[in-house]
């Protein structure tokens, strides 16, 4: 079935998808006389199944497609682990986050860290959200889409990027937060239905070349290549230390580093949990993204394993390469132009969430706060320029994609100058009263220069050599739980040495005891918080126990 042409009937369904999208989005979101509300929070009317699939598809970009397939062909199943751990965080974001963002009827998060912690605090992180979300959410996203269509259209990347960007700004910024949800929830199908198309074209396949069994699928993997759960220890590992990559220490305490910044603090996630109808609606909102994240694993990182198993010869080192082998190779005309529709899909959902992100950063947390007479109408303009502007220059940092040894070690080591820092503000803040505003800032700059000296000897920046990932051995996601334990521990130290924060600081932004974020009526049976959050730690207790 292999055919390295791309069919006209292909490049119509993408050509057609694309159109059909801007359209969508443009008529979902318009309004003539737009609110800041309506624009930024999508006039906070969302019920909780749309919030999920938003959450969801904000996080799936193209990045995860690609790099979930390389690195389940490259790795395993263990690459899985950053999918499933995310149930984990969204059910703290559903249970002890989602009550306070709401209650206070915030539209940004920095606005939720002014009360907390003071203005300082609120300065500094709505700058590093705009960063991260220039850095990551668009600009690595933009990188990745664009070296798809590369790939698999010939289209050069520097082209692709323009036109994806041009495409996805338009509805945004036209829409706002709604355009973006309503389009989340017609991408969420599309890109789930072709991952579930390629993957039942590979199961189809491996019979076709003997494999009928699981044990004969095993068996002609790599060892443990369908393992979840792995040691500390590899004697193949780079390193002095010989410390494996993925091993259960590293996903056990570094995942929940990053997980936590990402899905429980940064606004391009959070904003679709302000823009709930009721406090409900965010918190069951939050935990169905968590059951919507066990299925990646089975759709976007078997498939990588299935590809080795069939075409390891065709794919050789190149293991970036598994998803568009797998696609030309499996898929006949017509599902391939369904599939590359999927990958834009998964792209423009992630670049549309953080450009919305960025201009209600922009208007409520810098505007809003130097102007506080500025109108309505002029908030959402200011938002509509902002997320232009932003595009543009993620469109410039995108091309710089390609010094990174991989995508997925992009979107995972640039966080590290500064996730482990908001991880702490956040999880001690709320959990421990005693937290104030000097502990915080420590903690936030401690782990800011930390983090960039890091980052400047293992990307590396300065020099050829990864001291710490390749001479040391030390694996990114331990690196992140380390500056986690030290950011932890300069913030309890000088929240110690300094006064105690005021009363109206702690009120409605923690928890005055642990287990009063378990407390309170049931809502409901099975869609009570609670319920569901039981029922997913249920499954994945389950999961674990047959692929450990």
């Amino acid at each position: 079935m292999g055919n390295d042409s791309i069919s006209v009937i292909d490049t119509i369904i993408v050509v057609a998808y694309l159109l059909g999208i801007m359209a969508v989005g443009i008529l979902a979101g318009y309004r003539k006389n737009t609110s800041s509300d309506q624009f930024f929070l999508a006039g906070r009317s969302l019920r909780w199944p749309i919030i999920g699939t938003g959450l969801f598809c904000a996080n799936i970009s193209t990045i995860h497609l690609v790099g979930l397939a390389s690195s389940g062909y490259k790795d395993g199943l263990v690459i899985g682990n950053f999918e499933w751990m995310a149930a984990f965080c969204l059910i703290l974001l559903g249970i002890v986050f989602a009550p306070f963002y709401f209650r206070e009827k915030i539209s940004t998060l920095p606005e939720y860290v002014e009360k907390r912690y003071g203005s300082g605090a609120r300065t500094f992180l709505a700058f590093i959200f705009v960063m991260s979300a220039l850095l990551v959410h668009i600009g690595i996203s933009l990188y990745a889409g664009a070296k798809v269509l590369e790939a698999f259209f010939g289209i050069p990347y520097v082209a692709s990027i323009i036109g994806i960007s041009v495409i996805t700004a338009v509805y945004t910024i036209i829409g706002g937060l709604r355009a973006v949800m309503i389009t989340d929830a017609i991408q969420a199908v599309l890109l789930l239905a072709g991952a579930a198309i390629l993957t039942g074209f590979g199961i189809v396949e491996l019979q076709a070349v003997g494999i009928a069994s699981w044990a004969d699928f095993e068996a002609a993997c790599r060892p443990n290549q369908l393992n979840m759960i792995q040691p500390i220890k590899d004697a193949t590992a780079p390193g002095s230390l010989g410390l494996r990559e993925f091993s259960w220490y590293s996903i056990l305490f570094g995942y929940p580093v990053l997980g936590i910044w990402y899905w429980c603090t940064d606004q391009t996630i959070v904003q679709k949990i302000l823009a709930a109808k009721t406090e409900k609606d965010g918190r069951d909102g939050a935990i169905f993204a968590g059951f919507l994240k066990i299925l990646p694993v089975f759709l976007m990182v078997l498939p990588g394993v299935i590809g080795y198993v069939l075409f390891k010869e065709k794919i050789g080192d190149d293991n970036d390469a598994t998803l568009m082998i797998m696609m030309k190779e499996l898929l006949p005309v017509g599902v391939r132009g369904l599939m590359a529709a999927g990958l834009l899909a998964a792209l423009m959902s992630t670049i549309e969430a953080a450009l919305n992100s960025t201009a209600t950063l922009t208007a409520e947390d810098i505007v809003k706060r130097l102007r506080p007479n500025t109108s309505d109408a002029s908030l959402v303009l200011i938002g509509r320029i902002t997320a232009g502007v932003v595009v543009v220059l993620a469109m410039l940092w995108s091309t710089q994609g390609g010094k990174f040894d991989s995508i997925f070690e992009a979107i995972n080591k640039i966080p590290m100058a500064f996730a482990p820092g908001i991880t702490t503000i956040f999880l001690l803040g709320v959990f421990w009263p005693r937290g104030n505003k000097q502990g915080a800032m420590a903690a936030l700059l401690f782990n800011l220069v930390l983090g960039l000296v890091y980052l400047a000897i293992d990307i590396p920046l300065v020099g050829d050599k990864q001291i710490i990932a390749k001479v040391v051995g030390i694996p990114f996601m331990q690196v992140g739980w380390y500056l986690f334990l030290i950011s932890s521990a300069v913030y309890v130290a000088v929240s110690l040495m300094t006064p105690a924060p005021a009363q109206e600081q702690i009120d409605n932004c923690c928890w005055t005891r642990p287990l009063d974020a378990l407390r309170g009526k049931m809502e409901g049976t099975i869609t009570d918080p609670r319920v569901m959050a039981a029922v997913l730690i249920l499954i994945m207790g389950v999961l674990y126990t047959l692929l450990r």
